[in-house]
């Protein structure tokens, strides 16, 4: 039997873990991977060098600097240069090196503040981005557009995902840095064996979120990779070749801060303290595109938040 060697960028990461976890599934894939000290991936000879001398079938890349607003309101360079060089010496690479399949991980966050609701992939470039997080989605357009260059320019069968607000287990639940549902389960987890009387969240609460368990992302990537070429390419065009991927369905802020609550079991207050900035108010994509595909989320809100509780508890908590 014929391995295929995928070569999945970013594996320790929270989407990067659960692609390896899926294709490891089937005996037919070989995956390589790379950590930080092994190899640099904002050196671009190193990341030529790592391609010429493994033979690479196929690529994931799942690599980025993330964060949430904190985050991305106080390291802004860094969060655009890094992407950027990551994104472009992957890309090149693989092209230089005859790699003819990749698929590229975006972020939901490309699209206008106020693009019209449910969002569709044509939205794209077509207004203001929203100011806390520019930088990073400059960064994943420029992933897009990387991709559908080297499609239009080479011929090459590099395709786009953008993922909604993803959570699940693997996650960054740093205090500051962390995106919102891990932010929140600390902060609820911490104030529950600390007998907080109450804690505070950042905003109003108001703004409305999707939210895809990383299971779901991770399933629905390898899915779009694995669409014959001829099918792929009667839904795209060299102009629009990215596929969104969603839940369906969003909530706001502080229903999830209150569901996160309830499987917590914390008691106290949830303060929001409205000073701190809310971002977009409401960002819900258009998954028609994918369903029309065949592929839906298959895990539920409640039942992955519940997964993700466990695992801040097992791999945070308890170590």
């Amino acid at each position: 039997m014929t391995k295929k060697n995928i070569y999945v960028a970013g594996h320790n990461g929270m989407v990067g873990s659960a692609l390896v976890r899926q294709l490891q599934n089937d005996p037919k894939n070989s995956i390589l991977t790379t950590s930080r000290n092994q190899l640099d991936l904002t050196n671009q000879a190193a990341v030529n060098k790592y391609f010429q001398e493994n033979r690479i079938d196929e690529v994931y890349l799942a690599a980025a600097k993330v964060g949430g607003i904190h985050a991305n309101s106080e390291y802004p360079a860094d969060f655009i240069y890094v992407n950027i060089m990551i994104q472009a010496n992957i890309i090149n690479a693989a092209h230089k090196n005859n790699v003819q399949k990749l698929l590229f991980l975006g972020s939901s966050c490309i699209y206008p503040k106020y693009a019209e609701q449910p969002i569709l992939e044509t939205s794209l470039l077509t207004g203001v981005l929203e100011k806390t997080n520019e930088p990073y989605a400059i960064a994943k357009i420029a992933g897009i557009k990387l991709c559908e260059s080297y499609k239009r320019q080479y011929g090459r069968d590099y395709r786009s995902v953008m993922p909604t607000n993803l959570y699940g287990e693997g996650d960054n639940y740093h205090n500051l840095n962390s995106h919102v549902v891990p932010g929140l389960i600390r902060k609820l987890y911490d104030a529950k064996i600390n007998n907080t009387e109450k804690i505070e969240a950042w905003g109003s609460g108001s703004p409305r979120r999707e939210f895809l368990h990383v299971d779901d992302m991770a399933n629905a990537s390898i899915f779009v990779m694995d669409i014959d070429k001829l099918d792929y390419e009667k839904i795209i065009t060299n102009d629009l070749t990215h596929i969104n991927v969603g839940y369906g369905s969003d909530i706001t802020i502080k229903e999830l801060a209150e569901m996160l609550k309830e499987i917590i079991g914390y008691k106290g207050s949830i303060i929001w303290n409205k000073a701190m900035p809310d971002g977009t108010p409401k960002k819900l994509m258009s998954t028609k595109l994918l369903n029309g595909l065949g592929w839906f989320p298959q895990i539920v809100l409640r039942e992955g938040l519940i997964r993700t509780v466990s695992d801040y508890v097992k791999n945070v908590v308890e170590k």
